[in-house]
């Protein structure tokens, strides 16, 4: 994520307007950046009387927490899948997506392993199935 401009620059661009009464085209191409961002700038200028960039980034708190992750947890000792785990919680009105319930059940440790048992007998993808074993003639 990129940073945002000083705060030397903001205050030199909000001056050359106020002050000097540029336009904010023109304190921009004095000053060598985009008009969007002095007119962003003395947005900002007034309606807070600073310059300065608001909060980048931080932590967004988990919306599986609470009363949802004691469902969840209960919910998957049973089968699942992430697409199901999504459906259900978008009818209980909880708006998530797959990357959350996935980060979720990997943060839990949670997983459901299909049982291999049931395709041992099952020829394999790649190979042909094999044939009836021949019978070897005795000789006598």
């Amino acid at each position: 994520m990129a940073k945002p401009y000083s705060m030397d620059l903001r205050d030199r661009v909000v001056r050359a307007v106020t002050a000097e009464g540029m336009s904010c085209h023109a304190a921009a191409a004095r000053f060598g950046v985009a008009p969007s961002s002095a007119i962003k700038w003395m947005r900002r200028y007034r309606d807070t009387g600073s310059a300065a960039p608001g909060q980048m980034g931080g932590r967004r708190s988990n919306i599986l927490s609470g009363a949802t992750r004691d469902w969840l947890l209960e919910r998957v000792t049973s089968d699942f899948t992430l697409r199901g785990l999504v459906a259900e919680l978008a009818e209980r009105g909880v708006k998530v997506d797959y990357v959350q319930v996935w980060r979720f059940a990997h943060a839990e440790g949670l997983s459901f392993k299909k049982k291999r048992a049931a395709r041992r007998t099952a020829p394999s993808r790649d190979r042909t199935a094999s044939g009836a074993v021949e019978e070897i003639p005795r000789s006598a």
